[in-house]
C-alpha cells in the first residue's frame, strides 16, 4: 500500500525535474523494498553509496539518486551481480 506522499511525489515526478524532487526516508524505503531502519543503517555505515540530504534532524532522497541507485543494481541473471559499493 503506498502512502499519500509517495503516490504524489509518484506524480509530481511525471512533471517535475527528477533532480530537485526530494522523498522522506520512509517513502525512500518503499520504494527500495526495503525498511527505513535498513536506510539509517546504510546511511550510518556507508554501506552503499545511495546519497541523501539532511537539514537539521531531516533527511531526505532524490528521486533521481534513488533511480540511479536502482538502475546500477539491476542485473538480468546472479552471475552478473558485482559489488560496486
Amino acid at each position: 500500500m503506498q502512502t499519500k506522499n509517495h503516490q504524489a511525489a509518484t506524480a509530481a515526478a511525471n512533471t517535475a525535474d527528477t533532480t530537485t524532487l526530494l522523498l522522506t526516508s520512509a517513502d525512500a524505503a518503499q520504494m527500495l523494498g526495503i525498511c527505513t531502519n535498513t536506510l539509517a543503517v546504510w546511511r550510518s555505515t556507508g554501506r552503499y553509496n545511495l546519497p541523501f540530504i539532511k537539514v537539521g534532524r531531516c533527511v531526505r532522497y532524490r528521486l533521481s539518486d534513488l533511480t540511479d541507485f536502482m538502475t546500477h543494481r539491476t542485473a538480468l541473471h546472479t552471475g552478473q551481480v558485482t559489488r560496486h559499493d
